[in-house]
């Protein structure tokens, strides 16, 4: 008896920030995706990586939702929200905008549908340095997610509607003459399961980034095991080589680079970062693109199965050799590369066809009310 589970595979559509939204469903069926994981960021956020604005979320109406189920759906295509922004630290200013916009969302995607369309709307939590600096700033940090979080999560709740929280730690959001490149709360399981033990709610969940544990040492095998799966909503296919630089020797895997004076490093040959982001030694990567990664997408796969993970595995593409390279076809090769070598894991094998995925739903129409928009301070 089989135990694939005929996951869904899309793709998530920071790739293509430069595309419309016509042009960016066009290319998801062109590279042989089920879905688009919808980059909606603010238009006036200060977030400048790996971002993208493909839906019009300005007086987002019924009508809108409508209108774009039935562009999906003529494409054969699902999708869900997403914008990853710091909610809980940061500019007071910059953070409340942010929690703004993710109600947003959660009113937009209650339009098209919510759970019962899959829908689900991805987030950051982000964190808070000035708690975080001090003693027992993890759990302060954990008190003030409990604080935003609680009123967010019920808003999600009430509309039928799914936040999942994606594990980045974001180790380059701050300049690295910070020492901690610890940036965004749900970054590690532990911190995850408090954060569900804090808010019982079945409204909110997690998308699985294995690439962030895999830098970590952290085997992602492990961390499915450990996990609650009722809570896994979506998986992120994108993962790493872990580098065997001269850097590396010298600080180290656990701990990041550390911003010393320029001219000191010189004279003692050691290894410092050349920007924000260059901290850890690592390099993105697509499975089956450009090379060997450093994980068993076999025993991934397998054990997501055994637990009965059904969601769809969405390609983040932030390769080196691919989206960086800024060239539309790299960065399409990549995701066709990527959807091949998925294929065989996730999909039935037809005689005629080979490994193709079977399992299309249709996105329905949902009757609902009209909700107007509301603010953090209302709620």
């Amino acid at each position: 008896m089989s135990t694939k589970l005929n996951n869904p595979v899309w793709i998530m559509s920071s790739a293509y920030d430069k595309l419309s939204l016509d042009q960016l469903i066009d290319v998801a069926g062109s590279v042989g995706a089920q879905g688009i994981d919808l980059c909606v960021f603010r238009k006036d956020g200060s977030r400048e990586d790996h971002t993208a604005t493909h839906l019009n979320y300005e007086n987002f109406s019924r009508d809108d939702a409508k209108f774009l189920l039935e562009r999906f759906n003529t494409a054969g295509l699902g999708l869900s929200l997403g914008a990853f922004e710091n909610m809980i630290g940061g500019e007071q200013q910059e953070r409340i905008a942010n929690q703004n916009h993710l109600l947003r969302l959660i009113r937009i995607a209650h339009f098209l549908g919510g759970d019962s369309n899959d829908v689900k709307v991805g987030t950051f939590v982000g964190y808070n340095h000035e708690m975080g600096d001090q003693i027992d700033g993890f759990q302060k940090n954990l008190d003030e997610y409990q604080r935003v979080f609680t009123p967010i999560v019920k808003y999600a709740e009430d509309l039928g509607v799914t936040i999942v929280y994606e594990n980045c730690p974001m180790e380059g959001w701050r300049s690295a003459r910070y020492t901690s490149t610890y940036n965004n709360l749900p970054a590690v399981l532990a911190a995850r399961k408090l954060m569900y033990a804090m808010i019982p709610s079945n409204a909110h969940g997690e998308i699985y980034d294995p690439s962030h544990d895999i830098w970590q040492n952290n085997d992602p095998v492990e961390v499915i095991k450990q996990m609650d799966i009722s809570r896994l909503k979506r998986v992120h296919v994108k993962t790493t080589r872990n580098l065997k630089t001269k850097g590396r020797v010298e600080w180290g895997g656990m701990y990041p680079m550390q911003a010393v004076d320029e001219s000191l490093a010189r004279t003692a040959n050691v290894t410092i970062s050349q920007h924000d982001w260059d901290r850890h030694h690592y390099e993105a990567m697509l499975p089956g693109f450009g090379g060997t990664d450093h994980m068993d997408w076999n025993d991934f796969v397998a054990i997501l199965h055994q637990k009965g993970f059904s969601g769809p595995f969405e390609i983040e593409n932030e390769a080196k050799n691919s989206k960086d390279t800024a060239s539309l076809f790299a960065t399409n090769q990549g995701f066709e590369s990527c959807i091949r070598f998925l294929a065989p894991l996730l999909w039935e094998l037809d005689s005629e066809k080979g490994y193709v995925y079977a399992n299309h739903k249709t996105l329905q129409f949902p009757n609902v009310h009209d909700v107007p928009e509301v603010t953090i301070d209302k709620l």
